[in-house]
């Protein structure tokens, strides 16, 4: 058991150290190949911070571990908004945003009624993993082009601008980021899934709870770091941009790669309860950016409770038979 979560802790250090170095060294590489900001925002830092997420997600489907798979995805998502967005909220309260952003949390809703849809079949199959890789092309396509027309948003390249403050050297120097960057998440993912199933099964816990808890969160490590340092630089969008692309990003292009590679078992507990939490969190991100002035600590306060209660839910229901 110790050895267990000794591999977990080691895992999660890896994904983390992995998925900042992959996104640094390949922003400061793009930068050097004069890569716009925006490009880099949308694509390397959307991708990058996914990363932990996507091997994670694919080695359980590997591993016989389907719940792991789904419950990462879905886990990550409602903990981006409650637990991230509470966090960051009750640093600082975020007083502006972007109209960019309500578009965004508009999507990320629609994928997530997606999702829901798509849980209540007993396999999410290749052929809607493709569907979902070919929304995400269009997605990227569209706000690429949305946002080189407007004069007024400017969330990617703030996205990118984030991950700028700490030079790294030369470009052979950043390869050398990217490629260790790759290797730590691999090694970790694989620590981490390993770790996480064997206490699953001692603890007679069942693996979609320990992928909705500690797989989650703990793959979400590069949003959360993101979303703190943005919030205490008083870069409210960037916290917001963060969150929202990265739930998009999960189900389109963690869920949509995996079950290409993979189709993923959906267990019961989905269809009923995980994915309309996810669902819920995302329409109160979503009327909160289209009608609340503000979003203030006391909404921080109220998402890190509701964080709380669903936690306490999971445990108290997720024990196997």
């Amino acid at each position: 058991m110790l050895l267990d979560l000794g591999y977990v802790a080691a895992g999660l250090v890896l994904l983390f150290i992995g998925g900042e170095g992959l996104v640094r060294g390949s922003v400061n590489i793009a930068e050097r190949f004069g890569v716009s900001k925006l490009l880099i925002g949308l694509v390397i830092v959307g991708f990058g911070t996914s990363t932990p997420e996507l091997l994670v997600s694919v080695n359980a489907a590997f591993d016989g571990a389907p719940e792991i798979a789904l419950g990462n995805v879905v886990g990550s998502n409602i903990a981006n908004v409650l637990l991230i967005v509470g966090v960051a909220v009750t640093i600082l309260p975020i007083t502006s945003w972007e109209r960019t952003a309500v578009r965004e949390a508009l999507v990320a809703t629609l994928v997530a009624l997606v999702l829901v849809g798509l849980v209540q079949g007993a396999y999410i199959e290749r052929l809607e993993g493709a569907a979902m890789l070919t929304v995400l092309i269009g997605y990227l396509f569209a706000s690429y082009w949305l946002e080189r027309r407007s004069s007024e948003t400017d969330t990617f390249q703030q996205e990118a601008e984030e991950f700028e403050d700490i030079p790294i050297g030369n470009v052979w120097v950043s390869v050398a980021f990217v490629v260790a960057g790759i290797a730590a998440l691999v090694f970790g993912a694989d620590l981490l899934v390993g770790g996480a199933v064997n206490i699953a099964r001692a603890f007679g816990v069942s693996e979609a709870v320990i992928g909705l808890s500690l797989v989650a969160v703990g793959t979400s490590l590069p949003e959360l770091a993101t979303a703190i340092t943005a919030a205490i630089r008083r870069h409210s969008d960037v916290v917001l941009g963060n969150v929202i692309g990265s739930n998009i990003f999960n189900i389109l292009a963690i869920l949509g790669t995996t079950a290409v590679i993979l189709p993923i078992e959906v267990s019961e507990r989905f269809r009923e309860f995980d994915t309309h939490v996810m669902l819920a969190a995302s329409v109160l991100l979503l009327g909160l950016l289209a009608v609340a002035p503000r979003i203030s600590r006391l909404w921080g306060i109220v998402m890190l409770g509701a964080y709380g209660a669903y936690m306490t839910a999971l445990f108290l229901g997720g024990t196997t038979t």
